[in-house]
Formats: C-alpha cells, structure tokens, sequence
C-alpha cells in the first residue's frame, strides 16, 4: 500500500500557515526566510506529533483500541498530544515518564494532568515490565491499550511527515518560492525521517536539513538510513537512502537534551523579538538557532528558506527552565 492509500484520522487542523518573517529579515540583513507552523495544528497546543498521531490511533481504532499509551521525558510534547488525540476519541490516555515524581507539576505536566492523563513515572521500574503491568491492570477493566513508541517515530507514524511534503510543495508553488532548504529537528528522527523520504518520494525542490537536539544521540546516519529505507519497502514507495545523502547539523544541540545553551536561549529571544513567535528551549530554539546561522555562514541558501516550527511550547513554563527565564528577563527590568 503507498503513503498516500494508508487511512488515518483527522485530528489537526490543515494546511498550517506558511509565514513570511519581514523583520527577521530585516535584522538579518537576509531572505526571503519562510516559517511553517506546525505550532498552530489545532488540538492540545499544536506541535508536528499530530500529524503522526492521525495514522497511529486510527490504527489504535482500528485494532479496537480503548486507551493509548506511550512514553517519553516529564516534558514530553508527544505524550501531551497523545493525551489530547486520546480526549478527542473518547478513549483514556497513559503516560510512562522517565525518571521519578516532581515535587511540583509545571509545563506539559500540567496540561497532561489537566487532561486527564493517567501518569505514571518510571524510576528504576523497568520499562517493558511495568507497560505490561500497566497492560493487564487495563484489561482487567476491560480496557484495551494501544501501545505507541516514544516520539511516534516507527514507520507508520513516520507518514505524517512524508504527507506533509505534498501540503508545502502545494504552498510553495502558490507563493512562487525558489525553497533549497527545509530545516527542521532531528530528535527521535521520525519528523526528519518522514520528511527526507517525502522529499525523495514526491521529487521536492529542496533539501532537508536536520538539526541535532541531543549532542550525545546514539543515532548515526547508518541507522536512520536503515529507518528510512524500512518505510520505504513497507509503502512500496521504491526509495532507497545512503548515509551520505542525510543532511545531518550537529553544531547546534546545546548542552544536554532539555538543555540549552546561552545561543539557543539568544535565538528564542531573537524570534520572539523580531515576529513575536516563540519557541521552546529543548528543540525548536535549537533548530532555530541552527537556521539562522546556517544562512549567516552560507550552509543553505537564505532565498526563501524555510524552518519547521514543530511546536513545544509549553516547555518554556516548565521548572527545568522558569530559573534561567527569571534571571534572563527578569534581570532586564
């Protein structure tokens, strides 16, 4: 079956707004420079998950889901939308978080909770053991669970983004944009993975350029291609990837995950100061900040270049962050 013939629900609200960025032009001196924002996809705050998340649950309905479960960090932007796709279909939500229970809910915790997300951290529990207790505990209530992997990146949520490609090459031509580079994170890989296999698949004019959050992530160019070329057998879509074809920028991962540093925290500054857009400091701040030097430096082409905004923004209002916004704005007035 190709991409195109797979069913999937409709949970975000399409096409997302492609953005001209007037002032950050001018305060760069460069452009046309282009905004796609995944950000305002509808439900739960918006973010790139959703698009994911409309082949994953109609897969979940289909295999007569109840409840959704998926994992990831305290400050998960998957599992928020995940809680929020689940509201939207009547069915419950579950959450296993790394690490233990916070003396105090911040961010995405909080509008989890406010959802009704059943939230369990994980501790030193192990993973797989506690997801089939979890399993079990629900089908004793006569509940079905539906497992999804962190980020929903495997090969079926990996759709979203290789059906984004026809939406921006359609917005694209209607603006008459010469677009080489489409710059976007690279975190659990699915977004950048769906969207360098779109790329190839629809014959897109522009590269894909993705940009690291993590500086000690174990993905290598071998193992994405390997991800990659598994969507493309399973579609039949006839696309065949080299490591040496991926556009990989690792120069702009901050400190740790979830941890930026003082350039990724001057580029949430400089958006929110020029078109009163913001981003968050775990990934889209970076990517930003990846984008704007890449056309400071001439790594891609400024003239109508694009940033994928994915979304993410409750993480600003989250503990891991709110000392370093005091002191940086705070410290200001």
């Amino acid at each position: 079956m190709k991409p195109e013939q797979v069913k999937k629900l409709s949970l975000g609200y399409y096409p997302t707004p492609l953005q001209r960025m007037t002032r950050l032009e001018d305060k760069l001196g460069a452009g046309p420079l282009y905004i796609k924002r995944e950000d305002l996809s509808d439900i739960g705050l918006g973010g790139n998950k959703i698009r994911k998340l409309e082949y994953l649950v109609q897969d979940a309905v289909q295999q007569g889901g109840t409840a959704l479960l998926t994992y990831g960090g305290p400050q998960t932007n998957h599992g928020r939308l995940t809680v929020a796709a689940a509201v939207r279909q009547g069915m419950k939500a579950i959450l296993l978080l790394d690490g233990e229970k916070p003396a105090y809910y911040s961010g995405n915790l909080v509008l989890d909770g406010l959802m009704g997300a059943d939230i369990r951290f994980i501790g030193d529990q192990n993973e797989e053991e506690l997801t089939q207790k979890v399993v079990r505990e629900y089908a004793e209530r006569n509940e079905k669970v539906y497992v999804i992997p962190m980020g929903g990146s495997n090969t079926l949520g990996a759709l979203g983004y290789i059906q984004m490609i026809p939406e921006l090459m359609d917005q694209i031509g209607e603006e008459h944009l010469t677009t080489k580079a489409l710059v976007c994170g690279a975190g659990s890989m699915g977004t950048f993975a769906g969207l360098w296999l779109g790329a190839a698949y629809y014959h897109a004019p522009f590269e894909v350029v993705g940009v690291t959050i993590n500086p000690y992530t174990t993905y290598t160019p071998e193992g994405i291609c390997q991800y990659i070329n598994a969507i493309s057998r399973e579609y039949e879509m006839g696309i065949e990837c080299r490591p040496e074809q991926l556009h990989l920028e690792r120069a702009y991962a901050g400190l740790g995950y979830n941890v930026p540093d003082e350039k990724t925290m001057d580029a949430i500054e400089l958006l929110a100061q020029t078109e009163a857009i913001f981003l968050d400091p775990c990934y889209t701040g970076k990517v930003f900040n990846g984008y704007v030097n890449m056309i400071k430096n001439g790594t891609i082409q400024a003239e109508d270049a694009i940033f994928l905004h994915t979304g993410g923004i409750p993480g600003l209002w989250s503990t891991e962050h709110m000392d370093a916004l005091q002191k940086r704005v705070g410290g200001k007035q």
